[in-house]
């Protein structure tokens, strides 16, 4: 198949503004482009796929507007897919239907040969557990603050006593409602005395808190690297997502090195994009935060006019691995 005409495939929900944005940059370029997402298997999407021994998987994908060559892929931006629905199953057979999709569809999709993946599903897994992100930030140089994850109050306790002001951060966030509306868990700041016993109830991330003056967001797309400083006016923001009216942003250039440690990083989980989350110190210093595998970018755009979409749009259209 012609490299022009293999398309770019993208997995997400329906509701998705970051995707939008490339999906409608990529069809400007004449790209074509299949999007779906995983809960419409199978009321509106099917998939059949035979192994050769030369070529890996192909077969047909078929959308009710689109079809596509398995082998034919040219990238696939896997963005936040909603799960399976098998509600209309009893719970036993719906169980058993969404670990067949899982295995089975997300099996192939996780295999198209000659795919590049933005990012892999498998890689973006492995990138979200903070442990490993914290780990492998130290390992190449990056600043980490002091950090204790732990269920034993008094090792919590006892690292608040060593490092004074710290702060606590969830260790993964995934969808929390409170009287049946959304919420989110933000950093906070804690003190030993409120460090009881429920700590034990289960795993906990404690880290020393950083005299911060400003944030850094930096996104790398494939070889491009985007840095955003966000400022926030007077107000004493931990987290700076709690209040986006206070913030202002900048582009910035890339500390001397810091590309070279990103790619580092990324390599290190098969990764190709990354959102880095950095505090800048009063003396310049960069402490590592976070890094999202599959973080939003779009509004950064906005604020800055960096091009960020078209960077992605570079990276699948190339769909070299």
């Amino acid at each position: 198949m012609d490299a022009g005409t293999r398309p770019v495939m993208v997995i997400t929900e329906i509701d998705d503004p970051t995707a939008d944005l490339v999906i409608e940059e990529l069809n400007e370029r004449q790209v074509e482009v299949i999007r779906f997402d995983a809960a419409d298997f199978p009321s509106s999407l099917s998939v059949s796929a035979n192994l050769s021994e030369s070529s890996g998987w192909d077969g047909l994908l078929r959308t009710p507007t689109r079809r596509a060559h398995l082998a034919g892929v040219r990238s696939l931006y896997y963005r936040r897919p909603t799960d399976f629905d098998f509600s209309h199953l009893e719970l036993q057979d719906a169980r058993f239907a969404a670990s067949q999709a899982r295995y089975g569809l997300g099996g192939i999709l996780s295999s198209l040969p000659g795919c590049l993946y933005v990012n892999h599903p498998t890689a973006i897994a492995d990138a979200e557990y903070k442990p490993a992100q914290l780990s492998v930030a130290a390992s190449n140089g990056f600043s980490v603050l002091p950090t204790i994850i732990t269920n034993t109050p008094d090792d919590a306790r006892e690292f608040a006593a060593i490092h004074g002001r710290i702060v606590y951060k969830p260790l993964y966030v995934g969808a929390y409602d409170l009287a049946g509306r959304p919420a989110s868990i933000w950093v906070r700041e804690v003190t030993a005395e409120m460090l009881d016993d429920s700590v034990a109830g289960t795993m906990h991330l404690f880290q020393a808190r950083c005299d911060k003056v400003a944030d850094l967001r930096v996104t790398v797309i494939g070889d491009q690297v985007f840095c955003v400083r966000i400022d926030r006016g007077d107000r004493d923001l931990l987290d700076w997502r709690y209040d986006y009216d206070q913030l202002t942003y900048s582009a910035v250039e890339a500390p001397t090195g810091l590309a070279a440690s990103l790619r580092r990083y990324l390599d290190r989980f098969g990764l190709v994009f990354g959102c880095f989350d950095f505090a800048i110190t009063r003396d310049d210093r960069l402490d590592f935060l976070e890094c999202n595998p599959n973080g939003q970018w779009g509004w950064l755009e906005d604020e800055t006019g960096l091009r960020m979409t078209a960077a992605l749009a570079d990276l699948l259209a190339g769909g070299v691995r």
